[in-house]
């Protein structure tokens, strides 16, 4: 279903394309004016605009340039009775989709909508390839909320009320625990043909964070070769998420808080504001009530993302689920390997399930994958599994607990930094090396333990 603005001065075809299209599945909207179809225009959620040329002593030409100025993805199809190659030339210049003669035979009016909306479908997927950024799903459970225990089911209900609604969302939760599924599952509850497009606000470079969101007119700066479309207008009317927004620069909070308020946006080296109308759901893994306390966050953009928070808890919290999270990880990996799945050994599940899982979903998916690729057989052994879940690892320290102060005392701050620069060494020879990999491991930031890294003069690619 795609909504569509017709726009003619005549009633009688005005009624006749509304019932025509309203037939065929879409939403729509009427104008007889220029003003008034602007009007519509601004809320910026159309898929297609089909207007007559003459609107009383007004034109359907300056519908289309205001249509594509603010909304460049919308469609635009020209209707008219008084046609000459003048007008029409313009009109496709100026990025009209068609240019239908009056009278038309329905069943070409037909087609040619069909089409454009074919076209709108295609330019936004391919947006939406070109400038996709991260991984996919943010921990291997695809857009699939996984579980049946109270925690979960909790925030099942909680999507179920937010998918019918446009409302700024705000999931709060630690690594790895699917905040990005919620944010999916969210989205494709709401039924509409909209894109999900996901930033991690934290994997971007400070510099180009700001033309990744917001785009670029064409030598805004160096190596801006052509003008580029920000991930705001790659969206469209479906879903914008802004995963870790906490670790956003403050220049970059400040533009987005403008964003959000007035429903508009520049360009980096623009000067003209376009609208935007997609939803806003935004993830962190950091507390950002105290990041406003300490002043690393906007307290004013805290409560403009912070309009229904939703937490995502822990797998820890919620143990119960670890059963049906093997099963599923097992049956996936096993089909993108080409394999039969294959058995747990009782020892093997023993283990699984022990496990404490501080990188939480991500780490359990990775230790699944982990397992099923260096399994022989049909049977996963507890030696296919990761040293730490073996109890090569020390276990953590109860609640409360603490190492033994020695009588002589200790330097607290070089013991705890001996502990931090090991932990930090072992993050990264278990993961090759690789940052972004060991900052998983490790439940940092990039930025956080980029900083670490360089405090300790540790190297890392």
């Amino acid at each position: 279903m795609a909504k569509i603005l017709v726009v003619d001065d005549e009633q009688s075809m005005r009624e006749f394309l509304e019932i025509l299209l309203r037939k065929q599945g879409h939403e729509v909207v009427a104008a007889a004016t220029l003003g008034a179809a602007l009007a519509c225009a601004a809320e910026g959620d159309l898929d297609l605009v089909l207007s007559d040329l003459r609107l009383g002593a007004e034109s359907g030409i300056q519908l289309l340039e205001a249509v594509k100025r603010e909304a460049p993805g919308t469609e635009v199809i020209i209707l008219t009775a008084f046609a000459t190659t003048e007008n029409a030339i313009q009109a496709m210049k100026l990025g009209a989709y068609d240019y239908v003669l009056k009278p038309f035979k329905v069943e070409e009016l037909k087609l040619v909508i069909e089409k454009a909306l074919e076209h709108r479908g295609l330019v936004a997927e391919n947006r939406v390839l070109r400038h996709r950024v991260g991984r996919r799903g943010d921990d291997g459970q695809d857009a699939e909320l996984i579980g049946r225990s109270p925690a979960i089911e909790e925030v099942r209900a909680l999507v179920e009320k937010l998918a019918r609604t446009r409302t700024t969302v705000l999931i709060s939760g630690e690594s790895g625990t699917g905040k990005e599924v919620v944010a999916r599952t969210i989205h494709a509850r709401a039924g509409h043909r909209q894109p999900f497009v996901a930033i991690n606000c934290g994997a971007i470079p400070e510099g180009l964070i700001e033309s990744e969101l917001f785009g670029h007119e064409k030598g805004s700066f160096t190596g801006a070769t052509e003008a580029k479309a920000g991930l705001f207008e790659v969206a469209g009317a479906g879903t914008l998420f802004l995963d870790e927004v906490g670790e956003l620069p403050p220049p970059v909070q400040v533009k987005l808080l403008r964003a959000l308020q007035e429903r508009k946006l520049r360009r980096v080296g623009g000067s003209a504001d376009l609208g935007f109308s997609a939803r806003i759901v935004a993830a962190t893994n950091r507390d950002l009530a105290e990041e406003v306390r300490t002043g690393r966050f906007r307290e004013d953009l805290y409560y403009r993302l912070n309009v229904i928070q939703l937490r995502m808890p822990a797998l820890r919290e919620r143990r119960e689920d670890l059963p049906l999270f093997v099963e599923h990880f097992l049956a996936r990996f096993a089909e993108e390997q080409g394999r039969a799945r294959p058995a747990l050994s009782p020892e093997a599940e023993r283990l699984l399930l022990a496990h404490g899982y501080p990188g939480n979903v991500r780490e359990l998916a990775n230790v699944v994958e982990r397992a099923l690729t260096l399994c022989d057989g049909g049977r996963i052994l507890p030696g296919d599994l990761p040293h730490a879940l073996r109890g090569a690892a020390a276990p953590a320290p109860a609640a409360g607990a603490a190492p033994a102060l020695p009588d002589a005392g200790i330097d607290l701050q070089a013991h705890l930094d001996a502990i931090e620069r090991a932990l930090l060494e072992q993050a990264l020879e278990r993961t090759g090396g690789v940052k972004t990999e060991a900052a998983r491991v490790l439940s940092l930031s990039f930025r956080s333990l980029r900083y670490r890294l360089a405090k300790f003069g540790i190297a890392g690619r």
